[in-house]
């Protein structure tokens, strides 16, 4: 097996407990060119494209359109959180680099009924660690549809990801130690708890309803659950992105759903949108992440373009993002997220 001289102490080491040895050279960042020439690499890219493969088919089995969106945007291609956009100078104007395209996306909706597209995530995130990464994949959809509806989207992409991956890449999964037999072992529908079933399980870890989840409830909720995909379902509305439509019977909480993957949390982020002028107003407004823009030196003149295609169009749609580097660490069975792709981002490196 191919490794850096640097690393063959640590390798014995780790081969001692039976350790993925080849996927733990790829958690590295630094010198990243020097791993190049490695079958693990190799196997990493082979591995990747194949599951991109299989959300494709999924996506043209199921007549979704594939929309080019724009990468450079004002705060309109934020998700969740402004204070974690990279700034830029966009002609005298303040652009950012796009960590979501999801608001693109609805507007074309109407007219096309099924959307998707994939591309860049950026995110400024503070650490470089196992969970995040500054540049990162994004699979998107949206469509005219309901919560169940959206659901069944979810499981039936990442499971096409997953079968296409067992099709195609057996002798990569071999090489790197992977686990086939507990992805073969995958069947819809997933698990699905609701949110405050979760702060439930969790109230021995200090959670109370409210509060947003974090890795390692994450973990624990899946390992509670026989370490399989898990739906947690219907999230307290204000610690969620402000379009996240209110549920009819409480209005507390959202019809959102975050697919919840063995190893690495957190994969999808999901739910019905609001459509109605009036409300998105007001819940755009009331927002966590407009008074982060507001502090920044921006208004509402941002989302003006978003909030008048409203006024005129609107029907009841939903939408996710599936994070692909998320859904490779759940195939490789790994904790860390640095080993899903040839060329990791993050705050130590850049190319």
């Amino acid at each position: 097996m191919w490794v850096l001289e640097t690393h063959i102490n640590e390798i014995e080491r780790i081969s001692k407990n039976n350790t993925q040895v080849g996927l733990y050279l790829l958690k590295g960042t630094k010198n990243r060119h020097e791993l190049l020439p490695s079958p693990e690499m190799h196997s990493i890219v082979k591995i990747e494209s194949s599951l991109l493969k299989g959300a494709r088919k999924y996506f043209e089995e199921h007549g979704f359109i594939e929309v080019v969106v724009p990468h450079l945007t004002k705060a309109t291609g934020a998700c969740e959180n402004v204070t974690t956009m990279f700034e830029l100078d966009y002609f005298g104007q303040k652009g950012y680099l796009s960590q979501t395209a999801q608001l693109y996306l609805e507007v074309l909706m109407p007219f096309l009924g099924k959307v998707w597209c994939i591309g860049p995530s950026f995110r400024g995130e503070p650490c470089a660690d196992e969970r995040h990464l500054s540049e990162f994949t994004l699979i998107e959809l949206e469509f005219a549809g309901n919560f169940k509806e959206l659901l069944e989207h979810i499981e039936g992409t990442i499971s096409s990801m997953i079968n296409y991956v067992l099709n195609e890449r057996e002798k990569e999964l071999q090489l790197l130690n992977v686990n086939m037999e507990r992805l073969r072992k995958i069947r819809r529908p997933f698990e699905k708890i609701t949110y405050t079933e979760a702060v439930g399980l969790l109230a021995e870890y200090g959670v109370k309803w409210g509060d947003d989840l974090k890795s390692h409830h994450e973990k624990t909720l899946v390992q509670i659950h026989g370490n399989v995909p898990l739906f947690v379902t219907h999230f307290p509305k204000d610690i969620k992105f402000f379009n996240m439509r209110e549920n009819d019977e409480n209005p507390a909480i959202v019809n959102s759903a975050d697919l919840l993957l063995p190893m690495s949390g957190e994969a999808v982020g999901s739910a019905e949108r609001e459509y109605r002028y009036d409300k998105l107003h007001q819940r755009l407004i009331n927002s966590t992440m407009f008074k982060q823009l507001v502090e920044k030196g921006g208004s509402i003149d941002e989302f003006k373009w978003y909030l008048e295609f409203y006024r005129r169009q609107g029907i009841l749609h939903s939408g996710c993002g599936i994070g692909l580097n998320r859904v490779t660490q759940f195939a490789l069975g790994i904790d860390d997220i640095r080993a899903t792709t040839a060329f990791p981002l993050n705050k130590e490196s850049i190319l």
